[in-house]
Formats: structure tokens, C-alpha cells, sequence
């Protein structure tokens, strides 16, 4: 480490709070990238490690939160590949151990030696055991995690690295279901920071018809700005509604961006016969799969996590036409603690997105 110190909100104890604080400010060796933070996005993953219990997550203890990171190439080791020095950049947030067969093709989310880094306790990524961006500066392992993003505002960058990219994921996962078919419906279970990610997506890479679902009035408002063909809030008759829109058979495909058991539930019914369903959401909901059980037949069931490098790409290629638009409140760095207290009260439309000051 050289000289000098660094802001960062760190996890200091399981359970919480994060408490902002100093950290010695890091030197890049060898491939590492030291990158100055510009925008950092906040989210329900974030509540979830900060929630957790001793032995729940296989991190080490103090690190610095914050995944979805956008800024500059300040400095980078000798043996640094990648962006250039002053070069303003998107970080690949999932980190796994780069030379597996996954990691080569850009899919470090599925990394096969996941189980040997976690036994390692050397953390999933940016913020998840290793220290993340909710700081002035990010020590980033190799250049290989970062993405141009050229002219595009941070504060729209930043949350494409898990938000859009989870949603240009889920979506990917359930496209080809979809095909080109004007008729084909898809349903959207909650329209948060990365459901209304996903409707705009689905309008700008597919002909489906988009039924959206929230509990909120507001993220119904938000998913009616971001495309959708209809919304409805989660009632009894939900499912009915549902059913009598897609012609009675139900919807081709089901993103469930909250893993709850009543939206489970929920996508249970609406599903069609060869359905897709594809659970986003750690909502904390269970599903029984049996046979016969109340899955439709032929019904296939994935369970998305974050997405590949190439995406993330194309995530950004959106963004820039204007295709992808983040909806943020943006909050300073030092009001993280409000930031992440509105979020846990479901206050944020769109995506919390934390600020230099």
C-alpha cells in the first residue's frame, strides 16, 4: 500500500451497520487496475450480505460494499491488459478465477472453481468479500473485468454492471421461448430496480406482449414509463387477470424478480404448458417441483445469476442507443447508511445510486 488514505463504507461485523470509514489507499501490482469511483449503485444483494449471520457467506470480515461500480482508469500494474489510463469504465462485478472454461468465454458468473474460491473464503466479487466500490478508489484484480462505457453519465453506468445486466440475463435465459412472435406474452413479477430494467429490454429485444406486476401503485407508473402493454397490482384475482390476457393459457415466459412465496406462487398459475420460469428474486420463497405437482407440464425453471461479460457489453450497447434507461435517486457517498435505510423500506423508485461528495 502506499501512503495516504481512502473513504469507504465497509461491513465491520455481521449484522451490520456498514460504518464509513478510512482504508489505506491501494497501489495496482502486477495485472490489478486501480479504478476512482464516479457512481456506485445500491442493492437488495447488498441488504442481504449486510443481513447476514456469522458463517452465512463465505467472506471474510471488514470489507468494502458495492458491486455495481462505474469511474476511471486512474493506474494500473505493469502487467495490466485492458483499458487505458483515463479511460472511463463499467466493472464486471461476479470475479472468479479467470482461467476456467467459463471464465475464458466471459461467464465468470458461473465460474467452475466458485466452490474452490468460496472454501478459499476469497470472496464472489466487487463488494461480496472482496472490497467493492462504495469508496474513492477500487482495486480491481485484472483489466479483463473492466468495460469501456465512453461518454455514458455513471450515474447510468454504474447500475448496468448487476441491475441491467441480471435483467439482460434473465431475459436472455427466456428469449428464445419467446422467439419473434408478437403473441407470445411474458410476465414481469416486480418492478424494482432490476424489473423495470428487464421490461425495457424485453421491448427492445423482443415482439412480446409485457404484463407487469408490483405490489406498489408507483412501480406500476414506472413500468408503464419503461413499456410495459399492462400492469396490475398482486390481488386475489391477479392470476385470473392474468390468464384472461394471454388468451387463457397463460404466459410463454415468467421473470420473477422477487422470489417471494406468493410470487412464486403467482408465476406457478400464470405459466403455460412449456412454460419458462426464471427466478431472479432471493425473496426467501420456495417451490415444490414434483411429478405431477402444480407445475405445468413441460415447464422449464432457471435461476439466473447476474450475467456474462459479452452481455454486460451489450447491456452498455443499449444503454448508448438510448434503448436502456436507469431510473436513480441518487444519494452521497457519506449518506450511504439513508441510502440503504430507504431501500430496505422499499422508498427507492428505480435503482439507489451512490455519489462522490
Amino acid at each position: 500500500m502506499s501512503t495516504g488514505r481512502t473513504r469507504a463504507v465497509q461491513l465491520t461485523r455481521w449484522g451490520g451497520p456498514p460504518i464509513l470509514t478510512e482504508a489505506p489507499r491501494p497501489t495496482p501490482t502486477a495485472e490489478e487496475v486501480l479504478i476512482q469511483v464516479e457512481a456506485v449503485g445500491l442493492c437488495r444483494s447488498d441488504l442481504h450480505v449486510i443481513d447476514a449471520r456469522p458463517g452465512d457467506l463465505p467472506y471474510r470480515i471488514p470489507f468494502t460494499l458495492g458491486h455495481e461500480v462505474a469511474g476511471r482508469v486512474v493506474r494500473r500494474g505493469p502487467l495490466a491488459v485492458g483499458p487505458a489510463t483515463g479511460e472511463r469504465v463499467v466493472v464486471y462485478g461476479p470475479w472468479g478465477c479467470g482461467s476456467c472454461a467459463r471464465c475464458a468465454v466471459g461467464a465468470e458468473n458461473y465460474c467452475d472453481r466458485r466452490a474452490a474460491l468460496d472454501a478459499d473464503r476469497a470472496g464472489t466479487g466487487a463488494g461480496l468479500g472482496r472490497d467493492g466500490g462504495m469508496a474513492d478508489l477500487l482495486l480491481v484484480p485484472s483489466g479483463r473485468l473492466l468495460v469501456p462505457v465512453g461518454d455514458l453519465a455513471a450515474v447510468q453506468a454504474a447500475p448496468l454492471s448487476d441491475a441491467g445486466l441480471t435483467a439482460y440475463h434473465a431475459v436472455a435465459t427466456v428469449r428464445r421461448a419467446l422467439g419473434d412472435d408478437p403473441a407470445a406474452s411474458v410476465i414481469v413479477l416486480g418492478v424494482g430496480g432490476l424489473g423495470h430494467l428487464a421490461v425495457q429490454i424485453l421491448r427492445a429485444t423482443t415482439n412480446a406482449q409485457v404484463l407487469a406486476v408490483d405490489v406498489r401503485e408507483a412501480a406500476l407508473a414506472l413500468a408503464e414509463e419503461c413499456g410495459a402493454h399492462f400492469g396490475t397490482l398482486l390481488q386475489p384475482d391477479t392470476a385470473a387477470t392474468l390468464r384472461r390476457l394471454t388468451g387463457g393459457v397463460g404466459a410463454v415466459a415468467v421473470l420473477d424478480f422477487v422470489g417471494s412465496r406468493s410470487s412464486l406462487e403467482l408465476a406457478v398459475d400464470v405459466l403455460r404448458t412449456g412454460g419458462e420460469l426464471a427466478v431472479v428474486g432471493s425473496g426467501g420463497g420456495e417451490l415444490a417441483v414434483r411429478k405431477p405437482g402444480a407445475l405445468p407440464p413441460g415447464a422449464r425453471i432457471s435461476l439466473p445469476f447476474w450475467g456474462t461479460l459479452p452481455e454486460l457489453e451489450a447491456v452498455v450497447s443499449l444503454a448508448h442507443k438510448g434503448l436502456l434507461t436507469v431510473e436513480v435517486e441518487r444519494f452521497p457517498l457519506s449518506s450511504a447508511p439513508e441510502a440503504i435505510a430507504r431501500l430496505r423500506s422499499d422508498e427507492v423508485r428505480g435503482r439507489a445510486v451512490l455519489l462522490p461528495d
